[in-house]
């Protein structure tokens, strides 16, 4: 076999699935890929993970790019670093053998809502939180999952002697090191923004204690450690010791493969259409508004975000319902459809149902597709705002109007998606080649744990020469209003 250029191996491991991606280090392009499914658990609020499917799932994804790039005759020693991306905020309680205690408790896990609210009482209201960590606890953040913990399930808390994230997770078995990074950190509740570590007083308020934690490094791209024999064997001949990343959570990774940070795109929006739907913009601004999750980066800048618990599954979930394909969505004309299948974390409303207004006798299910769509697509995109004015930059200003929107995730890749987000944006659209954005930023913080060089760097210099770039369609103020009012009108009420 030969080996050509140097490869870095990028893993995406989200809610629903892990992805990995062989990635040439000084190219970019990507050589091999792999997938493997994960099981999400649960009814009503819950939303569970065993953390031994992630570790099975990024076994299987990894073996089955590296057969396929052996398959193409080049040799798993070209391969040089590995960096894991993960879905945020997630609980993973360990034993004292480094085992978990019972199933992960996921981000879109909405039974510690009032575990949210203590804890924002707590504090003395949100202006406080946000002074500290940047944000306001809600059901998503670990912070609240572990008093949820405490509370339920006391037994699996007093046994508890360690306390990981998903990526921490992975990461550490893949070095045998316990590490975070300041961006995955940002999600939990327990980190200050404002101090750049670990905040006592938080973790004494959560009956938390610091040595439970993994150890805080200065950025994804620092190194953990080496890959382990072990590992290395478990991912089909990897060679051990080469360096892993400390990794970072999933929205920092794609900012990175979409080269957003201190070094590249400042204020570019980024929509991003999965499981959840997540806005964020790359900022040097340390960000404390309402209404957005003022975390930090990977590459040591910030990240102001806000997520949507209802997307592509919700959607998806309505088109069954309608016995209609996903892209067979019309405009929605008079009728509203707020898609809260799974309560909403942006509103902050997690009890919400669904709500359905306007219907006619001339009513079609198309329509109402295409209202599903519009509701959800309405609040991201009023959320969007939010972000950019956490950034620092003027949602309304015309040099930022005309800034376009990066558009990822597997909604992306569905007309009906692209199509809804031009007409309700008036922005120009550009969607991505390569449709692993986050294995992408996770690949360009292995080539920084490998070489040191900037990863937001590496990543500008791997053109992504595919992008399809839509110009802006004028905004459909009609639309627009309707759901927008409505949403208004509706949020006091759920």
């Amino acid at each position: 076999m030969t080996r050509h250029h140097p490869l870095v191996l990028g893993i995406d491991s989200s809610t629903q699935a892990t992805k990995a991606a062989l990635v040439e280090a000084d190219t970019g392009r990507v050589r091999a890929t792999g997938r493997a499914p994960h099981e999400v658990t649960g009814t009503g609020g819950a939303r569970e993970s065993d953390p031994a499917t992630w570790v099975r799932a990024l076994c299987a994804a990894v073996g089955s790019a590296l057969a396929d790039l052996a398959a193409h005759g080049t040799d798993p020693a070209a391969v040089t670093a590995v960096a894991v991306a993960g879905q945020q905020h997630g609980l993973v309680a360990l034993d004292e053998a480094g085992r978990p205690l019972r199933p992960a408790l996921l981000w879109n896990d909405t039974r510690s809502a009032p575990q949210a609210a203590s804890l924002l009482a707590d504090l003395g209201g949100e202006e406080a939180w946000r002074a500290r960590t940047g944000s306001a606890p809600v059901a998503a953040f670990t912070a609240t999952k572990w008093r949820w913990l405490r509370e339920n399930d006391p037994d699996a808390a007093a046994a508890c002697t360690a306390v990981r994230l998903p990526h921490d997770f992975l990461t550490e078995r893949l070095c045998g090191r316990a590490f975070t990074d300041p961006g995955e950190a940002s999600g939990t509740g327990w980190y200050s923004t404002a101090l750049g570590a670990y905040d006592d007083e938080l973790l004494a308020l959560i009956g938390l204690d610091r040595a439970r934690l993994p150890r805080l490094a200065p950025t994804g791209a620092s190194r953990a450690g080496p890959l382990t024999t072990a590992a290395a064997r478990a991912l089909g001949g990897l060679t051990p010791g080469i360096p892993v990343a400390v990794g970072t959570g999933d929205n920092m990774a794609a900012a990175l493969g979409l080269g957003l940070g201190r070094t590249g795109l400042l204020h570019h929006p980024v929509l991003s259409l999965g499981t959840s739907g997540t806005v964020f913009a790359a900022t040097e601004t340390r960000s404390t508004a309402r209404g957005v999750s003022g975390f930090a980066s990977a590459d040591g800048a910030y990240l102001p975000l806000a997520c949507t618990l209802n997307c592509t599954l919700a959607i998806d979930r309505i088109a069954a319902l309608l016995g209609l394909h996903r892209d067979d969505a019309l405009p929605g004309g008079e009728t509203v459809l707020l898609p809260y299948l799974d309560g909403e974390r942006t509103p902050d409303v997690p009890g919400a149902s669904g709500i359905l207004s306007g219907l006619r006798h001339s009513t079609t299910p198309q329509q109402i597709l295409g209202a599903a769509y519009e509701g959800a697509s309405v609040s991201l995109l009023r959320a969007l705002d939010s972000v950019l004015g956490a950034a620092g930059a003027d949602p309304a200003a015309p040099d930022v109007a005309r800034l376009p929107i990066r558009l990822i995730g597997g909604g992306a890749r569905g007309s009906a998606w692209v199509e809804t987000v031009r007409r309700l944006s008036g922005r120009p659209v550009i969607v991505p080649a390569s449709g692993e954005v986050v294995a992408r930023g996770a690949a360009a913080l292995a080539v920084a744990a490998a070489t040191g060089a900037d990863p937001v760097t590496v990543a500008l210099g791997w053109q992504d020469t595919g992008a399809t770039e839509l110009p802006a369609l004028d905004r459909d103020a009609a639309a627009w209003e309707r759901v927008g009012g409505f949403l208004d009108r509706a949020t006091p009420l759920l």
